[in-house]
C-alpha cells in the first residue's frame, strides 16, 4: 500500500474537520441541499464530459494505483534483467522459458522472446502496450482534474442560489439563515472536494503513470539489448540512466561480466 497517499488524504481531511469543529458542532457545517447541489452537480457535469464507463474505469484505476505501491523499483528491475542477460548469454533465448517474474510487462516481453518472434515485432507489441497504459492513466487523470474543476464551479452556483433565496426572503428573518448556509457551505463543499480529493488524486495518477512508463521503457531497452546479444555489464551501464546518480551503484553490486 502507498501509505503516504492514505496518510495525506486522512490527515488533510482530519485537519479541516478539526478546524471546523473547534468552535462549532458538526451540524453547523452540514447542509443537505447544499451538499446535494455540489455532489449532484459535479457528478452530472462529469457524466456530460465523460462516458460512464470512462468514469468508472478512472475510479477503479485510482483505487488500484493511487493507494497501492505496486511498482517495481528501477534498481530491482535492472538487477533482474541483468540476470536475464546472463542466462541468455549462457543458454540462449530459450533459457528464459523457465523464468517467472511478478512484473506482468516483463513477463510478456519474455514470453514474446521465447516464442521466437522477430525483435521488430517484440518492440512494436511492447510499444503498443506502453501507449495503451499511458492513455488509460491520462484519461483517469483528466476525469479527476475535471472533477476538481467542476466542484468549485458548482459550489459557486450553489452560492448564487443561496444568495438569490436570501434576497427574495428578506422579509422573513427565519429563512435568511438557511439560505445563507447554502450560499456559504456549497463553496466550502466544492473547494473541499477539489483541493483535498480530486486534484491530489489527479496528480498522484500522473506521477504513477510517469513511474510505470519509466519502468516499461527500462524493460523495452533491456529486451532490445538482450536480443542483440549485448554484454550483461554493458546492459547494466546502459540502464543506469533510469535511476538517480546516488542509486546507480546499487544495481551493479554483485554483477558479473
Amino acid at each position: 500500500m502507498d501509505i503516504l497517499t492514505l496518510v495525506g488524504l486522512v490527515a488533510g481531511v482530519a485537519i479541516v474537520i478539526i478546524a471546523m469543529l473547534a468552535n462549532a458542532s458538526a451540524l453547523t457545517f452540514l447542509n443537505l441541499p447544499g451538499l446535494a447541489i455540489v455532489l449532484g452537480g459535479t457528478f452530472a457535469v462529469t457524466l456530460i464530459r465523460f462516458r460512464m464507463t470512462t468514469v468508472s474505469s478512472a475510479f477503479r484505476l485510482a483505487l488500484k494505483t493511487a493507494f497501492t505501491d505496486r511498482l517495481d523499483r528501477p534498481s530491482d528491475l535492472i538487477r533482474e534483467v541483468g540476470e536475464l542477460a546472463r542466462v541468455v548469454r549462457k543458454d540462449g533465448i530459450l533459457g528464459l522459458e523457465s523464468h517467472e517474474t511478478e512484473n506482468e510487462f516483463l513477463q510478456k516481453a519474455i514470453n514474446l522472446c521465447v516464442d521466437g518472434h522477430p525483435p521488430e515485432m517484440v518492440e512494436e507489441t511492447l510499444a503498443q502496450d506502453i501507449q495503451q497504459v499511458s492513455e488509460r492513466y491520462e484519461v483517469a487523470e483528466r476525469v479527476f482534474r475535471g472533477i476538481g474543476e467542476s466542484a468549485p464551479a458548482i459550489g459557486m452556483l450553489g452560492t448564487l442560489v443561496g444568495l438569490v433565496q436570501m434576497l427574495n426572503t428578506l422579509d422573513d428573518p427565519s429563512s435568511i439563515g438557511p439560505a445563507m448556509a447554502i450560499a456559504l457551505l456549497t463553496t466550502l463543499y466544492g473547494a473541499f472536494i477539489a483541493q483535498l480529493i480530486a486534484l491530489p488524486l489527479a496528480d498522484k495518477l500522473q506521477l504513477k503513470a510517469d513511474d510505470e512508463r519509466r519502468n516499461q521503457l527500462l524493460i523495452v531497452t533491456s529486451i532490445q539489448n538482450i536480443l542483440r546479444g549485448q554484454n550483461p555489464r554493458v546492459i547494466t551501464e546502459i540502464l543506469s540512466s533510469f535511476v538517480s546518480p546516488d542509486q546507480r551503484q546499487a544495481p551493479e553490486a554483485g554483477q558479473e561480466v
